[in-house]
């Protein structure tokens, strides 16, 4: 079922989800640090407890083609679990972005490898090689304020990122795509300057 859907994903302008859905959009403090940005794919989720660097490793491994990392750094956003060995690792593996609810480094060095990654900001504080009793690999995380299960879908552009299952997203799917097909026409009306009135939906 995700393979059929990513394709079809990518197409939609994701901000039109949100004219159907409330629920998977991840916290707005969360963004790209790349520009022109978009991206589709299966979540890999990954846990990160006492500053654990060891655990991005684990999840890297775990990693498939096509993937988006998401990283919970339960509640911690000072110690940076992605910088530009991270990316590069990542690029390796075939991911397509990373979501880190937290910050990250090598800010430079990660816009070098092309790579999407979406954090709350940049630190040079970094996570520890340590192992944290309470880190994890594919298992439900939080990011942002929403859940995310493994195999999840992402979506991630310049305006922010959202989480669905692939059952919800099967579902939205056709509505979305239908109002982005309608946007062109209302958007040459109003600049064709018809009134309003027989426009807009009151």
């Amino acid at each position: 079922m995700t393979a059929t859907l990513l394709p079809n994903l990518a197409a939609v302008s994701y901000p039109t989800i949100g004219h159907f859905l409330e629920d998977g959009f991840v916290d707005p403090a969360i963004q790209s640090l790349l520009v022109g940005v978009k991206i589709a794919g299966p979540a890999v989720t990954v846990r990160i407890a006492d500053n654990d660097a060891i655990a991005m490793n684990h999840a890297l491994l775990a990693m498939k083609p096509g993937g988006v990392l998401v990283v919970d750094m339960s509640g911690d956003h000072r110690h940076a679990p992605v910088g530009a060995v991270t990316a590069a690792a990542a690029v390796a593996r075939g991911a397509v972005a990373i979501v880190v609810d937290g910050v990250a480094t090598d800010v430079l060095e990660l816009r070098d490898t092309g790579l999407p990654i979406f954090a709350r900001g940049t630190s040079c504080l970094t996570t520890k090689r340590v192992y944290g009793t309470g880190s994890a690999v594919n298992v439900p995380v939080q990011c942002g304020g929403v859940t995310v299960n493994p195999g999840d879908l992402v979506l991630g552009d310049d305006n922010g990122v959202l989480t669905l299952s692939p059952e919800k997203a099967g579902k939205v799917l056709r509505q979305a795509l239908e109002s982005d097909a309608a946007e062109p026409l209302i958007l040459a009306r109003i600049r064709a300057g018809e009134p309003l009135a027989t426009i807009l939906a009151v």
